[in-house]
């Protein structure tokens, strides 16, 4: 059997319009915008309206990324959700941008692994892609932070912004795409960065929810010297995995956190700063959504192209730290034109129709019975 490769042949994401800046924010909490500023890097972020969730998100820039792929939905053998907020705890988001895609062939499912969870989600991918598995794969991190978030705390309604991004993975037998990956956790640090209430260990009562239990709690100090260590680790463990050294690489794109943890990053890797790519500054911290984030930006100002070595490496709650090393592919050709808005109309018909299906197979099957 050949060897195969998982190829990034699609990129998309798709941005909530509401702009929330530092001005704005010192007007809800004790701040400022040059107090946020030398602190995390981080000026503006985006805020998802009511209309709004992590599955619609998702759902956009999924669609944009199987567009840039020229791939149909259909195609799919897989769709990966990373995402720490989900639409529910139960059915998995993937399943629902599944539904809204058409993505009829797709199995699909959501993975938690905070911040860490997009190069989580691509490891696995382009592992089943290599494996002969699966063809085609569509990877998204997608968030709506800002419903998990307590804007009356200072230290962390700085920091969250909403946002999705993805990643359309193929098969090929050339050389490229993913070449290595790094996943790694330590629970030990589980408590420094949490959301206390919700799950099986501290059911949803009045007392949670008056305490304030339901949002996020972070320890930022020993955070910030857990990432500030473990980011250049898992780039070197990336690089050295796939038989290559620092010279070799054009780019890293860090999970977008704070500004601080990535220049410490880059000085302890040696690494000048301009090719690292930033740009937390307009978004602020979206977790599995702020690399595809950056990476689509890159390619949209020409700086990432086709061939560029680049390192994607990120930490988060858990703990977790991972990285990717990819070899920079983009479209595969084709003659197929992917049309969004065509998609989503008959996504959006096919699923209405199996919901009427189910209806009219319980009233013939389903008297007397119950699930």
């Amino acid at each position: 059997m050949s060897p195969r490769y998982a190829h990034i042949t699609g990129w998309g994401m798709a941005i909530p319009e509401k702009i929330v800046t530092n001005h704005d924010l010192e007007k809800m909490v004790d701040t400022n915008d040059e107090w946020i500023i030398s602190r995390t890097g981080i000026r503006e972020r985006r805020i998802a309206s009511d209309g709004q969730s992590t599955a619609t998100l998702a759902a956009e820039a999924g669609l944009r990324a199987l567009e840039v792929a020229n791939l149909r939905p259909a195609d799919l053998d897989l769709i990966i959700v990373s995402t720490s907020s989900p639409e529910y705890l139960f059915p998995a988001t993937a399943c629902l941008v599944q539904d809204q895609i058409g993505a009829v062939k797709a199995g699909a499912f959501d993975l938690s692994a905070a911040c860490t969870g997009f190069v989580y989600a691509l490891n696995l991918a382009a592992q089943a892609i290599r494996s002969h598995s699966i063809e085609n794969a569509l990877v998204i991190g997608s968030e709506t932070l800002s419903r998990l978030v307590n804007w009356k705390d200072r230290n962390t309604c700085i920091l969250f912004g909403d946002g999705a991004g993805a990643f359309v993975l193929q098969a090929s037998e050339e050389v490229g795409g993913v070449l290595s990956a790094v996943m790694r956790s330590d629970g030990s640090g589980g408590e420094l960065l949490v959301v206390p209430a919700g799950g099986s260990r501290h059911l949803t009562s009045l007392q949670t929810v008056y305490e304030g239990q339901h949002y996020i709690q972070m320890n930022g100090r020993e955070v910030f010297r857990f990432a500030t260590r473990v980011m250049s680790q898992a780039t070197q463990e990336a690089v050295a995995a796939a038989n290559l050294k620092m010279e070799d690489i054009q780019w890293i794109i860090p999970h977008q956190a704070n500004q601080r943890i990535i220049e410490a990053a880059a000085r302890n890797l040696e690494f000048p700063m301009e090719r690292v790519i930033v740009n937390l500054d307009r978004y602020g911290n979206t977790s599995t959504a702020s690399i595809p984030l950056a990476v689509c930006e890159a390619i949209q100002d020409g700086r990432l192209k086709p061939g560029d070595r680049v390192v994607m490496v990120a930490f988060g709650a858990g703990l977790t730290w991972g990285s990717v090393l990819t070899q920079w592919t983009g479209p595969f050709p084709t003659r197929r034109k992917v049309r969004p808005k065509r998609v989503r109309f008959w996504a959006r018909l096919r699923s209405l129709l199996r919901r009427l299906r189910r209806r009219l197979d319980g009233l013939l099957w389903g008297r007397g019975g119950t699930a």
